[in-house]
């Protein structure tokens, strides 16, 4: 895969760290392998979630480096805007369940990868910011799509139009994060979340997840023959016949994602 990335299994969770100091930002090399990484978890059917963290106690990410944009090469620009927008739509579309563990500065591009994942927790120390505009740019890695989803427009305007940075507070109230823990705890916060995915059916999750962003993009009625479809799906599944049994024989469930 890449230096840039690690990975860690810890039960049904894979952990990825970004470790690419000081600011773990973005590259070529990194941004191809996320996706492959995602992809390859994907595939597997023992990973039921992903946790993305960052390496330090300072930056979640601070995106791209903007030595790669220095010399105004349009070809370098597209290929790493693809790279961008190939790795974080992989990881937005995961199956299961992935949560960011904001560690730290989340900026631009790593502001972008946290969006892309399910849910987010913040440290009380984080800054969460998309200044691309500041330096004759745009977030490009879905950041204009998916920070007017989660905060409105209103405030996706005063952080990509006026350059606005929130902290860890105002993220949590205008729902930019689900959750602000003290400083050293996003990721333990996050893999406990991660364990309360593990006791859920998998089927069910990915599932429930392809209903739920599809409210993004279509009228509610619209989407109700799809979820009385995916509801009758599941009756395909050996998860949905050990859940129903579990619980009537009052037994925590084997869940085999299949």
């Amino acid at each position: 895969m890449s230096a840039l990335l690690s990975l860690e299994r810890i039960g049904h969770t894979a952990l990825i760290t970004m470790q690419n100091p000081p600011a773990n930002t973005w590259t070529e090399e990194s941004l191809p392998a996320l996706q492959a990484m995602v992809e390859q978890l994907n595939a597997d059917p023992e990973v039921y979630a992903i946790v993305l963290t960052g390496q330090g106690p300072k930056f979640f990410s601070a995106g791209a480096d903007l030595n790669v944009f220095a010399d105004g090469d349009k070809a370098r620009a597209r290929r790493m805007i693809t790279f961008f927008g190939r790795a974080f739509e992989t990881l937005a579309q995961f199956r299961g369940v992935s949560i960011a563990a904001i560690n730290g500065y989340a900026m631009g591009g790593g502001l972008e990868a946290a969006l892309a994942c399910d849910i987010r927790i913040a440290e009380e120390h984080a800054v969460m910011a998309l200044p691309e505009a500041a330096v004759g740019l745009l977030p490009g890695g879905l950041g204009t799509q998916h920070l007017p989803w989660l905060v409105g427009e209103g405030w996706a305007k005063r952080m990509i139009l006026c350059g606005e940075r929130v902290d860890a507070r105002t993220a949590l109230q205008i729902g930019l994060v689900e959750e602000v823990v003290a400083t050293g705890e996003a990721k333990a916060k996050a893999l406990e979340l991660a364990e309360k995915v593990a006791k859920q059916s998998p089927s069910s999750v990915a599932a429930c997840k392809t209903l739920i962003q599809a409210a993004r993009k279509q009228p509610m009625w619209s989407a109700m023959p799809m979820e009385r479809e995916l509801f009758v799906d599941l009756f395909d599944t050996e998860d949905q016949q050990e859940g129903v049994r579990a619980f009537l024989e009052k037994r925590p469930p084997v869940w085999k994602n299949r």
